[in-house]
């Protein structure tokens, strides 16, 4: 206790000496701040004290979290627009490094909508991928956030001077990182194993500062710092009852190794600030509040020392980051060359070439564009000074596994259950194709195979092949309830198989709409044996047909969407068949679908869709006529979604429909949700007035819904006003 209070005496006396000479010389104060993930939020809460009691602070360095708090702050935001910036960043977000739906391509949309989890498969072999995230999200942010210094490629000529430090995952060995491109320079510094992929930075493979040095005081202290204040936010060494989960005992691995380092540091300290951060963990990011309040807390037992450095006549401010404008003028675009994939097709995903003017989000969206390919292990880029305007240097890696399995789970009341497998390989024939091949196995057996040539904007070749089928009593005969009503049933049970291929172009128009056109052959065999005395074969026919689309989607959710549009238009001309009933003559189908969704109220959005649908022709097949009914399965042909019926209980040969969904999410992921559609359905429908007559169709639903790793799980009541009961519809998994 003697010892201590002696050195507690030299210590002021120091200071004390130093301020007496301030006028002089001022003092220089660097802070080192410690890695700790989430814990790390306490950083912010020291620096907003520092920043109140008028403290300098003239260099700065940190690992991992650390190096991203010390790194903001060195350009030029203060602890309270840092502690603002985190509060508003969605972590779940960043961790599961997001990519927004709208930089999706219609079948990376349909990629990501359909498959519970991926697994890379190289020669023969399942791997697991080497991280959870690419860090792309995390890539992005923080260059939007140090867009300001974008062009300093010298860390000690930040506003204040700083440094980071990362691990060759190589070598083993700590890389001090002061100069390149900062925001690349922070996330190889918090690339957390596992969690975060590996970060390239001059030819070095980064992972977290934390494996090697994860409180850097000797090097703040060589930048010529005079005191130096540290917060240290690591874990102390945990029991085996504190090491539940795979983050906790990754941590402590790296804990292990800097514990008898951080006797030595901690002497090298001049102000050591230890807050209080028990009950908080690596990935608390959800008690960011209560762990930054902890933070301003532990400065005040130091708060005196604290004092002594600063010139209480005139103490420091630091001075709000200012806003900015992000715009900017690309002069060039210089990718590296790659082995599978093409200019063009790069070019293409981009979505923007050098122009007068832009913004930041323009360059966001295109990087996102990239990453949702999915063909890219890593992606980087720098924005570089160039006279006047800028270039803009990306650097992608390809990702070497070509090949993945994919697998998914679903259940509704139409095709019941079924496990999908999927096989996908890219670089099968040419440069930016793929190949993908699913088969779901269950209550009824299904399969798609689709092989696709991504060019981008430019034109782009697809061919797909899908088997479908399903065996269910359903409403309608195919024959405008005649064999129904002349048999006095109700229902019939059908075999329902559904064989088609399409061989189509397609290319994005305006940069968000998807316009195709192409040609398909479909066999079509309809059986029951319900109807005695009569053909139990309805139809076993090859059809030719041509067909065209345009398509917009902007949803940011398929199942559950709080913003964005959809439109999709479709027209197909029946040019040929083997015509098994001796019925077919030429005829088309024209169709449209619309849709918005819009959050007005805190948690509660409201979807509006319209769809419509008519045969162009004096006859048409009826087994392809529009058929309304029931809800949660994948719809094939023109069977659509009806709430207040059963499955396939409504046909014709024309339709319009209009369904309104009020969805309110109490809590992230849960939505409890109220629909109503109504709807008009006859035989020529639009060749009257009947299509604007009040409605002859209508149900409601109520239900509860769930978002999961496989897929929305749900479950509605629904009912109808023209029917004597209601319906109740469980659906699981992402819709196949």
């Amino acid at each position: 206790m003697k010892k201590h209070v002696f050195f507690s005496f030299l210590f002021f006396a120091f200071l004390t000496s130093f301020a007496q000479e301030t006028l002089k010389k001022p003092l220089k104060v660097g802070v080192v701040l410690s890695g700790g993930g989430a814990k790390g939020f306490a950083h912010i809460g020291v620096l907003k004290v520092l920043d109140e009691a008028g403290v300098k602070i003239s260099f700065i360095g940190g690992t991992s979290m650390g190096a991203v708090v010390g790194g903001l702050y060195a350009s030029g935001y203060s602890a309270r627009q840092i502690d603002s910036i985190f509060k508003t960043t969605d972590f779940d977000e960043l961790i599961k490094d997001f990519i927004p739906r709208s930089s999706k391509s219609f079948y990376e949309k349909r990629n990501d909508e359909l498959y519970a989890f991926s697994l890379p498969f190289d020669k023969f072999k399942i791997g697991i991928p080497t991280a959870l995230s690419k860090g792309m999200y995390n890539y992005n942010l923080l260059t939007r956030l140090t867009y300001k210094v974008r062009h300093i490629r010298d860390f000690n000529k930040l506003p204040i001077p700083f440094l980071c430090t990362a691990t060759n995952i190589e070598t083993g060995k700590e890389v001090v990182l002061n100069n390149g491109f900062l925001s690349q320079a922070m996330l190889a510094s918090s690339a957390f194993p596992y969690l975060f992929s590996p970060v390239e930075i001059d030819g070095q493979l980064l992972v977290d500062g934390g494996v090697t040095n994860n409180y850097p005081v000797d090097e703040v202290r060589n930048l010529g710092a005079d005191i130096i204040i540290g917060v240290d936010v690591q874990d102390d060494l945990r029991d085996r009852v504190g090491l539940q989960d795979a983050s906790k005992m990754l941590v402590q691995i790296s804990n292990l190794q800097m514990k008898d380092q951080m006797k030595q540091k901690i002497a090298s300290t001049d102000i050591y600030i230890k807050p209080d951060i028990t009950g908080f963990g690596f990935s608390s990011f959800s008690d960011g509040s209560n762990i930054i309040k902890k933070g301003e807390e532990a400065v005040f037992p130091v708060y005196e020392k604290i004092k002594l450095l600063v010139d209480q006549s005139n103490p420091y401010r630091i001075k709000n980051n200012p806003t900015f404008s992000d715009t900017l003028e690309l002069k060039n675009i210089y990718v590296n060359s790659l082995d599978s994939y093409t200019k063009s097709y790069v070019s293409g995903k981009l979505g923007f070439r050098t122009r007068e003017k832009m913004k930041f989000s323009d360059i966001k969206i295109g990087i996102d564009n990239l990453s949702a390919t999915q063909n890219f292990s890593a992606i980087t880029y720098t924005l570089d000074k160039n006279g006047s305007k800028e270039d803009l240097n990306i650097h992608l890696t390809e990702n070497q596994v070509k090949t993945f399995l994919k697998f998914g789970l679903h259940y509704d009341g139409l095709y019941k259950s079924g496990l999908l497998l999927n096989v996908t390989q890219k670089k099968t024939f040419f440069k930016n194709d793929i190949a993908s091949f699913d088969v779901l196995l269950g209550d009824n057996f299904r399969s798609n195979f689709d092989y696709y040539i991504d060019n981008g904007f430019y034109w782009s070749f697809g061919f797909k092949s899908r088997f479908n089928g399903f065996n269910k009593d359903i409403a309608t005969d195919f024959k405008d309830g005649l064999l129904l009503t002349q048999l006095n049933l109700k229902s019939i049970n059908i075999d329902f198989t559904d064989f088609s291929n399409q061989a189509y172009l397609q290319t994005v128009f305006a940069q968000k709409f998807l316009i195709g056109a192409g040609l398909e052959y479909k066999f079509l065999k309809i059986q029951t044996k319900t109807l005695p005395g009569f053909n139990p074969t309805l139809d076993k026919s090859d059809y030719l047909s041509a067909f065209g689309y345009l398509k917009y989607d902007s949803f940011d959710n398929k199942y559950f969407p709080k913003k964005g549009w959809y439109f999709s238009s479709d027209f197909q001309s029946y040019l040929y068949s083997t015509d098994y009933t001796n019925q077919f003559k030429r005829f088309s189908i024209a169709k449209g679908d619309i849709g918005f969704a819009q959050t007005f109220y805190n948690k509660a959005t409201l979807k509006v869709q319209t769809e419509a649908g008519f045969v162009i022709g004096n006859q048409s097949v009826s087994f392809f006529d529009f058929i309304l009914g029931g809800y949660g399965f994948n719809t094939v042909n023109n069977i659509r979604h009806f709430y207040g019926y059963d499955f396939l209980s409504l046909a014709a040969d024309s339709y319009i429909k209009s369904t309104f969904t009020l969805d309110y999410e109490p809590f992230k992921k849960h939505h409890l949700n109220f629909s109503a559609n109504y709807a008009n359905i006859q035989n020529g429908l639009f060749k009257t007035t009947d299509w604007i007559a009040i409605p002859k169709y209508s149900g409601y639903a109520a239900g509860y819904g769930l978002e999961t790793v496989f897929g929305p799980m749900e479950v509605k009541y629904s009912w109808s006003p023209e029917l004597s009961k209601g319906l109740i519809w469980f659906t699981a998994g992402f819709w196949f």
